[in-house]
Protein backbone atom coordinates (compact mmCIF):
# COMPACT_ATOMS: atom_id res chain seq x y z
CA UNK A 1 0.00 0.00 0.00
CA UNK A 2 1.44 3.85 -0.68
CA UNK A 3 0.78 5.93 2.37
CA UNK A 4 1.81 9.39 2.40
CA UNK A 5 4.15 10.65 5.82
CA UNK A 6 3.96 14.22 6.23
CA UNK A 7 7.31 15.41 7.74
CA UNK A 8 9.17 18.54 7.92
CA UNK A 9 12.89 19.02 6.71
CA UNK A 10 14.39 18.01 10.31
CA UNK A 11 12.40 15.25 10.29
CA UNK A 12 13.55 14.51 6.86
CA UNK A 13 17.27 14.58 7.76
CA UNK A 14 16.08 12.55 11.17
CA UNK A 15 14.91 9.61 8.22
CA UNK A 16 18.04 10.30 6.69
CA UNK A 17 20.33 9.80 9.47
CA UNK A 18 18.87 6.80 11.03
CA UNK A 19 17.60 5.10 7.44
CA UNK A 20 14.16 4.68 8.88
CA UNK A 21 10.43 6.69 9.15
CA UNK A 22 9.23 6.06 13.07
CA UNK A 23 9.87 4.35 15.67
CA UNK A 24 6.36 3.24 16.35
CA UNK A 25 3.26 3.38 14.95
CA UNK A 26 3.48 7.21 13.24
CA UNK A 27 0.32 8.91 11.30
CA UNK A 28 0.37 8.43 7.38
CA UNK A 29 -2.25 9.41 4.70
CA UNK A 30 -3.59 6.68 2.39
CA UNK A 31 -6.42 5.94 -0.14
CA UNK A 32 -9.34 4.56 2.27
CA UNK A 33 -12.72 4.04 2.00
CA UNK A 34 -13.38 7.22 4.31
CA UNK A 35 -10.99 9.02 1.89
CA UNK A 36 -13.01 8.26 -1.15
CA UNK A 37 -16.23 8.99 0.70
CA UNK A 38 -14.83 12.59 1.66
CA UNK A 39 -13.21 13.23 -2.08
CA UNK A 40 -16.03 11.75 -4.02
CA UNK A 41 -13.93 9.69 -6.34
CA UNK A 42 -13.27 6.38 -7.93
CA UNK A 43 -10.24 7.85 -10.07
CA UNK A 44 -7.39 6.34 -8.49
CA UNK A 45 -4.49 9.13 -9.74
CA UNK A 46 -6.80 11.61 -8.06
CA UNK A 47 -7.36 9.82 -4.82
CA UNK A 48 -3.79 9.55 -4.44
CA UNK A 49 -3.37 12.95 -4.99
CA UNK A 50 -5.58 13.93 -2.35
CA UNK A 51 -3.80 11.61 0.17
CA UNK A 52 -0.91 13.57 -0.76
CA UNK A 53 -2.69 16.88 -0.13
CA UNK A 54 -4.17 15.61 3.75
CA UNK A 55 -0.95 14.56 4.57
CA UNK A 56 0.64 18.07 3.05
CA UNK A 57 -1.90 19.52 5.72
CA UNK A 58 -0.46 17.69 8.27
CA UNK A 59 2.63 18.52 7.39
CA UNK A 60 1.89 22.18 8.16
CA UNK A 61 0.80 20.80 11.69
CA UNK A 62 3.93 19.31 12.26
CA UNK A 63 5.41 22.50 11.52
CA UNK A 64 3.37 24.83 14.07
CA UNK A 65 4.88 22.57 16.55
CA UNK A 66 8.48 22.88 15.40
CA UNK A 67 9.19 26.52 15.36
CA UNK A 68 13.17 26.43 14.26
CA UNK A 69 11.70 24.25 11.02
CA UNK A 70 11.86 26.02 7.49
CA UNK A 71 8.45 26.45 6.50
CA UNK A 72 8.27 24.16 4.02
CA UNK A 73 5.59 21.10 3.71
CA UNK A 74 7.34 17.68 3.43
CA UNK A 75 5.58 14.51 2.61
CA UNK A 76 7.67 11.84 1.93
CA UNK A 77 5.39 8.66 -0.24
CA UNK A 78 6.07 5.43 0.77
CA UNK A 79 5.16 1.70 0.13
CA UNK A 80 4.57 -0.59 2.72
CA UNK A 81 2.61 -4.09 3.50
CA UNK A 82 -0.95 -3.72 3.79
CA UNK A 83 -0.35 -5.42 6.91
CA UNK A 84 1.10 -3.08 8.57
CA UNK A 85 -1.48 0.00 8.32
CA UNK A 86 -4.31 0.44 10.46
CA UNK A 87 -7.33 2.63 10.26
CA UNK A 88 -7.92 4.91 12.61
CA UNK A 89 -11.49 3.86 14.15
CA UNK A 90 -13.99 6.60 15.20
CA UNK A 91 -12.53 9.39 13.63
CA UNK A 92 -14.93 9.25 11.10
CA UNK A 93 -16.29 12.98 11.79
CA UNK A 94 -12.73 14.27 12.44
CA UNK A 95 -12.28 16.79 9.51
CA UNK A 96 -8.38 15.90 9.91
CA UNK A 97 -9.23 11.85 9.64
CA UNK A 98 -9.80 11.26 5.85
CA UNK A 99 -7.45 9.18 4.54
CA UNK A 100 -5.37 9.07 7.88
CA UNK A 101 -3.81 6.10 8.77
CA UNK A 102 -1.15 4.52 11.28
CA UNK A 103 2.12 2.74 9.94
CA UNK A 104 3.77 0.31 11.90
CA UNK A 105 6.92 1.59 12.30
CA UNK A 106 9.49 1.71 11.62
CA UNK A 107 9.82 1.57 7.99
CA UNK A 108 13.08 1.47 6.28
CA UNK A 109 13.51 4.42 4.58
CA UNK A 110 14.73 2.21 1.21
CA UNK A 111 10.83 1.72 1.15
CA UNK A 112 10.15 5.23 -0.59
CA UNK A 113 8.85 5.64 -3.79
CA UNK A 114 9.28 9.90 -3.67
CA UNK A 115 9.48 12.92 -1.71
CA UNK A 116 7.51 16.13 -2.32
CA UNK A 117 9.30 19.42 -0.42
CA UNK A 118 7.70 22.76 -1.02
CA UNK A 119 9.47 25.13 -3.22
CA UNK A 120 11.69 27.90 -1.22
CA UNK A 121 9.17 30.27 -2.82
CA UNK A 122 6.71 28.85 -0.88
CA UNK A 123 7.78 29.19 2.29
CA UNK A 124 6.02 32.88 3.11
CA UNK A 125 2.79 31.41 2.44
CA UNK A 126 3.22 27.97 3.93
CA UNK A 127 4.70 30.50 7.35
CA UNK A 128 1.64 32.51 7.35
CA UNK A 129 -0.62 29.43 6.69
CA UNK A 130 1.11 27.69 10.34
CA UNK A 131 0.54 30.69 11.91
CA UNK A 132 -3.26 31.03 10.87
CA UNK A 133 -3.45 27.28 11.61
CA UNK A 134 -4.57 28.32 15.51
CA UNK A 135 -7.47 30.42 14.16
CA UNK A 136 -9.05 29.01 11.24
CA UNK A 137 -9.12 25.34 13.48
CA UNK A 138 -11.04 28.09 15.69
CA UNK A 139 -13.57 28.53 12.59
CA UNK A 140 -12.31 32.02 11.09
CA UNK A 141 -13.13 32.36 7.53
CA UNK A 142 -10.02 34.63 7.09
CA UNK A 143 -7.36 32.44 8.60
CA UNK A 144 -8.77 29.46 7.05
CA UNK A 145 -8.18 31.10 3.65
CA UNK A 146 -4.70 31.74 4.52
CA UNK A 147 -3.89 28.22 5.23
CA UNK A 148 -5.80 27.19 1.93
CA UNK A 149 -3.41 29.72 0.61
CA UNK A 150 -0.12 27.08 1.29
CA UNK A 151 -2.55 24.77 -0.70
CA UNK A 152 -2.05 26.62 -4.22
CA UNK A 153 1.93 25.76 -3.86
CA UNK A 154 2.17 22.40 -5.42
CA UNK A 155 4.60 20.17 -3.93
CA UNK A 156 7.71 19.72 -5.83
CA UNK A 157 8.70 15.42 -6.56
CA UNK A 158 12.21 14.33 -5.84
CA UNK A 159 13.37 10.98 -6.34
CA UNK A 160 14.53 9.51 -2.87
CA UNK A 161 17.86 9.91 -4.35
CA UNK A 162 17.62 13.44 -3.76
CA UNK A 163 16.97 13.20 0.31
CA UNK A 164 21.14 14.31 0.23
CA UNK A 165 20.78 17.17 -1.04
CA UNK A 166 17.04 18.17 0.28
CA UNK A 167 18.56 17.78 3.75
CA UNK A 168 22.00 19.73 3.01
CA UNK A 169 24.45 16.43 3.27
CA UNK A 170 26.04 16.12 -0.17
CA UNK A 171 28.11 13.43 -0.93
Amino acid sequence: MRVYVPLTLPGLAEAYRTGELGAGPFVAYAVTPGLRDWYVSDDTEELEYAALGRAALASLRLLAAEAEAPGRRVVIAVDVADRAVSAEAGRGSDPAAPGEVRVAGPVPLGKAASVHVDAADAQADVTAAVEALPAADEGDDDAQSVVDGAEDHELLWFATQEIANLVGHRR
